[in-house]
């Protein structure tokens, strides 16, 4: 049997107006968000995590097994000023995260972390599988 869709053309044309920053140069604004690169090296992971215009003391880590989460403050502000005269005032404050998981457990205690130029770079080592212990019974 033949399958039919209904389309309504204005559903395109106001989906998402009122949810969507309007940003008034023609191109949209957009949320900050943490972009990465995950590197597997040998018996460790090494992870660069872009964080432009964030302070060292907003960015926080969380290493838990194989699961890492990376969350920031993110505050930027951007002004369009013409002599005394303020045109326009643009504001984001909010948190942005973002987290993952590993193929392998982490080693939470030989962890590091480096923030530096809007680059925060984890030095993850995997932790060493314990050999299995065969149990005798009594």
């Amino acid at each position: 049997m033949a399958n039919i869709t209904r389309t309504d053309p204005f559903d395109d044309l106001f989906r998402g107006f009122f949810v969507r920053p309007v940003d008034f140069n023609g191109t949209p604004a957009q949320t900050p968000s943490i972009k990465m690169d995950v590197q597997e090296q040998g018996d460790s992971y090494l992870v660069h995590a872009e964080l432009p215009g964030v302070k060292k003391e907003d960015i926080h880590v969380v290493v838990e097994g194989n699961l890492v989460s990376i969350s920031a403050e993110v505050k930027q502000e951007k002004e369009t000023k013409e002599g005394d005269r303020l045109l326009r005032s643009e504001r984001y404050f909010g948190k942005v995260s973002r987290s993952f998981q590993l193929e392998q457990d982490l080693d939470d205690a030989k962890a590091s972390a480096k923030f530096n130029d809007g680059v925060l770079e984890l030095s993850l080592p995997k932790r060493m599988a314990s050999p299995s212990k065969r149990l005798t019974i009594a």
